[in-house]
């Protein structure tokens, strides 16, 4: 196996950089420099660890411009979304550096026979995160903020195709006076991930990606007896109801499934509609998706960028093919453009149903999927038929009822109302059943990996 690889431009197939990847030597080396930064680091307050949080967030603002260029050249994301995400990233910072403090600190409790009890969130040391490359700086920030202000110390395995930004992302949160190497890069493959997870310096591994991984991740940081936080992708339905605005339902549906090039864990696959609105939305979305042009992602008029690499696209053509065989329709979009990097049109699928890839798996880019369902029993129980589980939406006009289906009815970690949306600082983000474990955001990802230490005097 060659020891230096290749990052290419998606959008025109052009090199952009070649990299080498480290040694075992310097691999051993990075842990153990990012274990003595958190010797360093543990020490200080929550109070003052937000001082730095917020620094990582005007810095990010700083190299905005940098940033956002890189990241769409390295997967193809439209320069626009590009920047909603840096700004994501210092919404994120500041809403840490802010609520930190306040969700670390520690609570008395009275024992039952009158003693006192402390509880406190102690740091535990180096966190291993292994993150993928369709969000190249928020993946990256979603985890490490939550640890930086918990005290831990980050190690990040980026996605090959965006080392580029893994690097630059070293660089600037290297500016704001932290510990040196606290925030540490390892350019690493496989094998020698694996051997990551294993280091005793390591204490908690983190994973963004697929369930095959998630399970593989799992177990080796399981036989290790290292906690894990998994966040492992679905095929999220959105159930548009008879009394839904379907105006709204379109919007938000396209743009849940176009956003990020379609390439987003929490975006919105499956589209459940009741028979009494299915031809009014259809007719509706179709056209609007067919509207969707794809192009040079620096180009202002393009409304989709390409597919990250070409082994994606060919996935997901892959996918689309096998839906139709098993008796799929393709109302537009479907096939493989004839030009230079890796495109692929906006596609709508119906006569969607199980056993076919569009129903049962992830379709990781522009492939929507129509569903039509008698009436919302059966809406929720085809949304629920997933192995997946991370997000979904329901449309309605009945928005409390909505926020009561959604508490007592979708098997999902989050749901939006009439609306679709990624993440907010403030708000818990993951999933359950084979989207993985664990939460981000909202203060509960920073007592993901911490030691809440139990100290007692008895009475």
């Amino acid at each position: 196996m060659s020891n230096t690889f290749k990052t290419t431009n998606p959008a025109n197939e052009k090199v952009l950089e070649t990299y080498t990847y480290m040694t075992s030597e310097e691999t051993e080396n990075a842990i153990e420099s990012c274990h003595h930064a958190f010797l360093e680091w543990k020490k200080n307050t929550p109070k003052e660890r937000a001082r730095y949080i917020k620094k990582i967030g005007e810095a990010l603002q700083k190299h905005r411009e940098e940033l956002v260029h890189l990241m769409t050249d390295e997967m193809g994301k439209l320069l626009q979304q590009s920047k909603q995400e840096i700004d994501l990233c210092t919404q994120i910072c500041n809403w840490t550096a802010e609520n930190g403090p306040e969700n670390l600190k520690d609570e008395q409790r009275e024992l039952p026979n009158g003693g006192k009890g402390v509880i406190s969130y102690s740091p535990t040391g180096v966190i291993y995160g292994i993150q993928p490359w369709n969000f190249p700086v928020y993946q990256v920030m979603r985890y490490t903020i939550a640890n930086l202000m918990a005290g831990n110390a980050v190690l990040l395995k980026h996605a090959v195709n965006v080392t580029g930004t893994a690097l630059l992302l070293e660089k600037v949160i290297g500016e704001v006076g932290l510990p040196k190497d606290l925030f540490k890069v390892l350019i690493i493959d496989h094998d020698a991930s694996d051997d990551v997870i294993k280091n005793k310096l390591v204490r908690g591994v983190t994973l963004t990606g697929s369930p095959d991984a998630g399970k593989v991740i799992g177990e080796k940081a399981g036989a290790a007896l290292k906690k894990t936080v998994l966040e492992l992708g679905s095929n999220d339905a959105y159930i548009v109801l008879k009394d839904a605005d379907i105006d709204i339902a379109v919007k938000a549906c396209v743009n849940g499934r176009i956003y990020n090039n379609g390439e987003t864990c929490v975006a919105a696959k499956r589209f459940v509609v009741v028979e009494e609105v299915y031809e009014e939305f259809k007719n509706a979305y179709v056209a609007k998706m067919k509207s969707i042009t794809y192009g040079d992602p620096k180009e202002k008029d393009s409304k989709m960028g390409p597919m990250a690499r070409k082994d994606l696209r060919e996935k997901l053509h892959e996918q689309v093919e096998n839906s139709v065989k098993n008796g799929a329709k393709i109302l537009c979009g479907g096939e493989l453009p004839k030009v230079k990097g890796y495109y692929y049109p906006a596609t709508v699928l119906e006569n969607v149903s199980s056993g076919q890839p569009a129903y049962d798996d992830e379709l990781f880019g522009p492939v929507a999927a129509l569903i039509k369902v008698k009436d919302e029993e059966e809406a929720f129980k085809v949304a629920n038929s997933s192995r997946f589980g991370l997000g979904g939406g329901i449309f309605t006009k009945d928005e409390d009822r909505a926020f009561e289906l959604a508490k007592n009815h979708f098997d999902t970690g989050m749901v939006f109302i009439n609306s679709f949306g990624l993440a907010q600082p403030n708000m818990p983000f993951g999933g359950v059943k084979d989207s993985g474990y664990g939460r981000e955001h909202g203060g509960f990802g920073m007592k993901e990996f911490v030691n809440a230490k139990a100290m007692m005097r008895l009475k």
